[in-house]
Parts: C-alpha cells; structure tokens; sequence
C-alpha cells in the first residue's frame, strides 16, 4: 500500500477533499451541509491522503486566536484501520507552525489517533452537530 500525503490546492483536489467530508460527515454521521462547509474553506489549509493513488481522507487546518485548529479529519471507511489517519496527523503537524497553541475538538472514537501524537484532553465532554467531542491540545 503507498501512501502519500499532499496539499490540495488545484480545483480537483479540493473536490476531492469536499467529497470525502460529505460521504463522511454528511452522509455518515448526518452532519448538515451548513454546519460542514463554512466560510473558513478558503482560509484553511487542505490536505488529501493517498493511497495507491486515489483519494482516502482528508484534513484541515486553520489559524483562530486560540492558535491553529486542526479540522475535518475524515477517512473513507474502506481505508480506516489502515494508518492513513495516523499518516494524514503526522503529515499536517509537520506542516502546521509550532509557535502558537495547536488544538483540535476530537470525536470521542478517534481521541486514541490523536492521543498517540502527544495531544491530550482539556475540558469537559462537548456536542457538536450532536456528537460528542472533546478538546485537545498538542503538548510539546
């Protein structure tokens, strides 16, 4: 299995990217078109994870206040259990700056991916689009 990471910045790659969050997010965990895609798609910084040359996941990041926002980790179910997530993670926190806070709202399935990578949990058990998340940080 060859799997590579890389920035989507050509129209075809965004594409790629949005389809993947709808079949995840929209069409498996009924998160609402209006809550998905925001008006932080053009600010944030996307990236595709390729396996054997097709599109399996995808992620964003994006610089708020509170420091850069990891988001939108999605990988298709076909390729889960596989380590694209964990290479999609190393492949955007090698990219994201190091000289502010780097967080993210984790879906509680998922808190062990990000665990692994030195993030921890801060605060209580949240919702968000009516699933249960939590805050994480990045230690360094």
């Amino acid at each position: 299995m060859n799997t590579e990471v890389i920035r989507a910045v050509q129209e075809h790659e965004l594409n790629q990217a949005f389809s993947i969050r709808r079949k995840v997010f929209v069409e498996e965990q009924q998160v609402s078109e209006e809550e998905e895609y925001d008006e932080f798609e053009v600010s944030s910084r996307h990236y595709l994870v390729m396996v054997d040359g097709k599109a399996a996941g995808t992620a964003r990041w994006r610089e708020t206040p509170n420091g850069y926002k990891l988001e939108r980790f999605a990988v298709l179910p076909e390729y889960r259990k596989m380590g694209v997530g964990s290479a999609l993670l190393k492949a955007v926190l090698q990219d994201v700056p190091k000289n502010r806070t780097v967080y993210l709202h984790a879906q509680v399935p998922a808190m062990n991916l990000y665990q692994r990578q030195g993030f921890k949990a801060v605060g209580e058990l949240f919702y968000e689009c009516h699933i249960p998340h939590y805050k994480m940080v990045l230690s360094v």
